[in-house]
């Protein structure tokens, strides 16, 4: 071999070599920076006002993401940073956020440090979509709940929300330096409106201005928080006073503990007691089985408390391999599958926001149940059955992001260069397809028309309303067929009023808006049956279809288990049966599909008032069709006329949304205030004392609750508040459905 072909062949194989080294070594350095089990996906949720923003500022603080803390009333917030949060010092949109933690009593070991992935979720009822989106994609949760007030309307909504996701959680009772603060009121009305399984981990040492810091009752150690902003954690003995009560709830939480396992209770009961570490780990168990919801103590705006609730997230809230495998079905066979949280697994993720940046364009949130994903990558969406490119990957701290090149199971990012993915869609490997179970999200019960002013915003209102929509689910945008206009519904007046204001200032839309309509829906409380001919002959080939239906309410007394055990004839939607009883072809199959979407079609528009017929089951159950002249759009036609003869007849009647409403007001107006609900055809449901106030608990129509605040202002000399949440829908009395008969004609 020459010399120069020597050399030739030398510099192939240092370059092989250097090749093969340099792509282990990127490997290396893309490999998971924390394990798994290290890794807390958690949320902190609460009522309105319960501090729960203010908490956040606290852990970014400690945790070391924020060099100084942000309070609400400043407007100076890290997790809300639209300029609506910040004007009205509420919440808007949840903001994740990535922060790490040493737990303090291990505060010298690196080894114990843990990644935090937060999401900070609004409290207001009108935005109770995030919340429900966030908990479907977190693996545990804080909850803070207002010393003074302890359980809330929407505390309870919340609560609700995470027992459907199956979300483990620990309680924190915030506030205690307040005024009328009490743990043990705030504690029992967990345990009187929430769950029997809360018990006590914590007790506070003083409230109100006394409040100092807190008792460990595991650990049997009393807790202070010195130095600047409370960041020095100082262990103590149990202050004399306090000592009998600690013990008393020290035994209970033993207790309860125990009976996380048969072996140990029987052992407690012979006189055995765990140690502290057994304790802790069944604790933990308990925890993560949704069987304990332990209770902490404290106040983040006076910086007591904070940090040890930061060690309980560490030492009771699941890890992502301590919850279940994520289920979902096979796109192409239909048929079930698991996903484990695992590198090595088939990728799967579920997109749970969608949000608009000015800077990067549209920003996909999404959590990863299992695999890894690289910036630059395709993913499948079995939605679309389309791939789509990965531009960029971030990691959000709330506005802020770091761009990252891979994430890997467990993480929450966000991906940047997805033009067709929206909330609830799964991002999967194509080879190995999975469609994971959509997010359900609640219906509107207010809507709004809007115009827009001049002929450059009409251009702009479409595009804009169009963006807004598919960042929240529980927006929608619809066009009156009659009129033309375009009408927007939401959760609540403070809802559409966001949207508007965003129009505003985010896409530079200027609008003259409507007053707001409440979304009356129609039902039938009977039965018909009907039947339904499509005829019509032109010349040459004709239209044939011909149904025979029976229309009764919807049985919404069905649980799950049920539903699942329905025979395959019948088909269940949200407010909507389809029950097949056709027999011997005398309507083909080809043609029930159109059926079906006929029914649906004629249930858009109810018959008392024109709007949307729910809850309704429609039995096919017989017809005839013609060799020749029958098509789907004949029985299509058949159909809807069917359904609206039908439902003519089965005793139609319109529904209202009622609203779940507490009005906090001193005694001297309680009088007023109940003798208001009443007039507002409201039901009274319960009194209650809280501090020096009374709280009045009313079921309310929505329609009777417009500009009810200013009327609540001026007759309590502004003392009074209120909140109101969605409860239920109702049947309209007959003076009322005559009122907004006139009013539609």
């Amino acid at each position: 071999m020459s010399t120069k072909r020597r050399r030739c062949f030398l510099f192939i194989i240092h370059g092989l070599a250097w090749y093969y080294t340099s792509k282990n070594l990127l490997v290396t350095i893309m490999q998971r920076d924390y394990p798994l089990e290290k890794v807390r996906n958690f949320g902190i949720i609460a009522h309105i006002d319960a501090g729960k923003t203010t908490t956040t500022e606290r852990v970014l603080y400690y945790t070391g993401v924020s060099h100084k803390i942000g309070e609400v009333h400043d407007g100076e917030t890290t997790t809300d940073w639209m300029e609506q949060e910040r004007e009205r010092g509420i919440t808007i949109t949840s903001a994740a956020v990535t922060c790490f933690w040493t737990p303090t009593h291990s505060a010298s070991d690196k080894d114990k440090k843990h990644r935090f992935n937060i999401i900070d979720t609004p409290g207001h009822i009108d935005f109770t979509v995030e919340v429900k989106r966030s908990l479907r994609v977190l693996d545990g949760a804080v909850v803070v709940f207002d010393g003074v007030a302890g359980v809330e309307p929407q505390s309870e909504t919340n609560w609700r929300y995470a027992d459907e996701a199956n979300v483990p959680r620990v309680c924190f009772i915030n506030k205690l330096d307040r005024t009328g603060a009490s743990f043990e009121h705030s504690y029992a009305t967990i345990l009187d409106r929430l769950s029997k399984k809360a018990i006590r981990v914590q007790i506070p040492i003083g409230l109100e201005e006394k409040h100092e810091g807190v008792i460990d009752l595991l650990q049997m150690k009393a807790f202070y928080f010195e130095g600047e902003m409370g960041s020095k954690v100082i262990e103590k003995e149990i202050p004399e006073e306090y000592k009998a009560d600690a013990e008393k709830y020290h035994a209970e939480l033993i207790e309860k503990i125990v009976e996380q396992d048969e072996k140990i209770l029987n052992e407690y009961f012979e006189g055995k007691i765990p140690d502290n570490a057994t304790l802790k780990s069944l604790l933990r168990k308990g925890v993560i089985a949704n069987e304990i919801f332990p209770v902490f103590a404290g106040s983040a705006l006076k910086n007591k408390g904070v940090q040890l609730v930061l060690d309980a997230v560490v030492d009771y809230l699941p890890s992502p391999l301590d919850i279940p495998s994520i289920k979902g079905i096979n796109p192409d066979t239909d048929e079930p599958l698991e996903r484990k949280a695992s590198d090595t697994e088939p990728f799967s993720a579920l997109a749970f926001k969608v949000a608009t940046d000015p800077f990067v364009g549209q920003i996909i949130f999404f959590r990863v149940y299992s695999g890894t994903l690289e910036a630059g990558s395709y993913v499948y969406n079995p939605r679309t059955r389309n791939k789509e490119r990965i531009g960029r990957i971030l990691r959000m701290h709330a506005n802020d992001r770091e761009e990252v090149k891979k994430v890997y199971a467990g993480e929450i990012a966000a991906a940047v260069g997805l033009k067709d993915t929206i909330t609830s869609d799964t991002l999967c490997d194509e080879a190995n397809p999975a469609e994971l179970l959509r997010i359900v999200f609640p219906e509107p019960v207010i809507s709004l028309r809007v115009e827009p002013k001049t002929k450059a915003d009409q251009e702009k209102m479409g595009m804009a309303l169009n963006r807004l929509a598919q960042e929240d689910p529980t927006f929608r945008v619809s066009t009156d067929q009659e009129t033309g206009e375009t009408i927007i519904a939401g959760m609540g007046e403070l809802h559409l009023e966001i949207i508007v204001d965003r129009m505003k200032r985010e896409f530079a839309v200027e609008t003259n808006v409507g007053k707001p309509q409440v979304a009356y829906r129609e039902t039938i409380t009977g039965t018909a049956e009907v039947e339904g001919k499509y005829i019509k002959q032109s010349g040459g080939r004709g239209n044939y279809g011909h149904v025979r239906i029976r229309v009764k309410p919807m049985d919404m007394s069905l649980s799950k288990e049920d539903i699942e055990d329905l025979p395959k004839s019948v088909k269940r939607e949200a407010h909507f049966e389809f029950v097949n009883s056709i027999k011997g072809g005398v309507i083909p199959n080809e043609y029930i599909p159109a059926c079906e979407k006929g029914f649906k079609e004629g249930l858009d528009r109810g018959v008392v008032a024109g709007f949307k017929m729910v809850d309704v089951q429609v039995e096919l159950y017989d017809g005839s069709y013609h060799d020749v002249d029958s098509n789907e759009m004949a029985f299509k036609i058949a159909s809807s006329m069917a359904v609206q003869d039908a439902t003519k007849i089965a005793r139609p009647v319109i529904l209202e949304p009622m609203m779940k409403v507490e009005v906090i007001t001193p005694e001297k107006f309680m009088g007023d205030v109940t003798g208001s609900l009443s007039s507002k055809r409201g039901l009274i449901d319960g009194m209650e004392d809280r501090g020096m106030n009374k709280v009045v608990k009313a079921v309310v129509p929505l329609s009777e609750m417009f500009g009810y605040m200013t009327n609540l202002r001026s007759m309590t000399e502004g003392r009074a508040g209120f909140t109101m949440e969605f409860l239920r829908y109702d049947i309209v009395p007959q003076n009322v459905t005559d009122e907004i008969v006139k009013t539609r004609k």
